[in-house]
């Protein structure tokens, strides 16, 4: 072994080095740590406390951003269906009478279903996460909240207007579609 490498592991082990200058013989401490390397000069024992934490804020800033997207709340459940029925509901409206076609709006408040068909396409769907629909209110039947409703859409939309509530545990929301112009409105709560 070289005399170079000895003085170097020597270095290590001791944590003390001798300095050859115009100083004869000084003592220089360095900090001895728990991984080093021969070709390292400086040596430490481990991360400072400002190190860590940094990295804990990084960390809990990271899951802050990110976690909350997994939690669905029952408001944003509800929300997210009532969005989705109502643009099925605008879409109906706007093939119906782009089309001059008749297209049949059917809602099942047994099994939480709805859907659409016509001569050339037919679409069912479920409410999802525990979303139901809690009743229907079509002027010329009254408000159903159970059973099976079927509303035609003919070149002119529909007959009459409708009004769907969505709920979930204490969140609800009223779905009201305009049978005049096609447009569809979602309100917070229960709504007439």
């Amino acid at each position: 072994m070289s005399p170079e490498v000895k003085d170097t592991m020597q270095i290590l082990q001791t944590g003390i080095y001798k300095i050859n200058s115009k100083i004869k013989n000084q003592n220089v401490k360095l900090r001895k740590s728990v991984h080093c390397s021969l070709f390292t000069i400086h040596c430490f024992r481990g991360f400072t406390f400002i190190e860590l934490v940094v990295v804990i804020f990084i960390l809990s800033l990271a899951t802050a951003l990110i976690m909350p997207s997994f939690w669905e709340t029952e408001k944003d459940a509800v929300k997210t269906e009532a969005k989705h029925l109502s643009s099925t509901l605008r879409y109906i409206y706007d093939n119906a009478v782009g089309k001059k076609q008749i297209y049949s709006f059917n809602v099942n408040l047994d099994n939480e279903s709805w859907g659409f068909k016509s001569k050339k396409e037919t679409r069912n769907f479920k409410t999802k996460g525990d979303v139901e629909i809690r009743d229907i209110v079509v002027p010329s039947l009254g408000e159903v909240s159970n059973g099976e409703v079927t509303i035609e859409f003919g070149p002119m939309g529909p007959e009459e207007p409708i009004i769907l509530h969505l709920r979930k545990g204490k969140s609800e929301y009223t779905i009201i579609l305009n049978h005049l112009n096609g447009k569809t409105k979602i309100f917070e709560g229960y709504t007439l």
